[in-house]
């Protein structure tokens, strides 16, 4: 089951980070920027988290579970998407932790369509 655009809109209305927070549709499901870093994804209405020392620390008690079939277990954060300022938290410090993205690799100028 692919997830609701209103579960995003939903999950957005309550990290309430304005432009900083992100989101991408990637096969049905979607992937959660925060500053342009991975920090969440949502699967079948589910909001999985990256694993992280901050999920660890801020939610040690979230559930596990993977996202998708042959992926390893993410903190669910379901439980918090009511409490807006923990899940705020959670995300703001799960993007600290993360890696700066790398820059992507301009398309090659000389390839011809066919």
């Amino acid at each position: 089951m692919a997830t609701d655009r209103d579960f995003i809109a939903y999950v957005t209305e309550q990290v309430a980070l304005g432009d900083r927070l992100t989101h991408k549709k990637m096969f049905g499901e979607y992937a959660l920027y925060v500053d342009g870093k991975v920090v969440a994804f949502a699967c079948d209405n589910s909001l999985f988290m990256k694993p992280s020392a901050a999920a660890a620390m801020l939610a040690p008690g979230l559930p596990q579970r993977p996202p998708y079939p042959g992926a390893k277990d993410y903190p669910v954060a379901d439980e918090l998407l009511d409490d807006s300022d923990a899940l705020r938290r959670l995300f703001v410090e799960t993007a600290a932790l993360m890696p700066v993205p790398k820059p992507r690799k301009p398309a090659a100028a000389g390839k011809r369509a066919r």
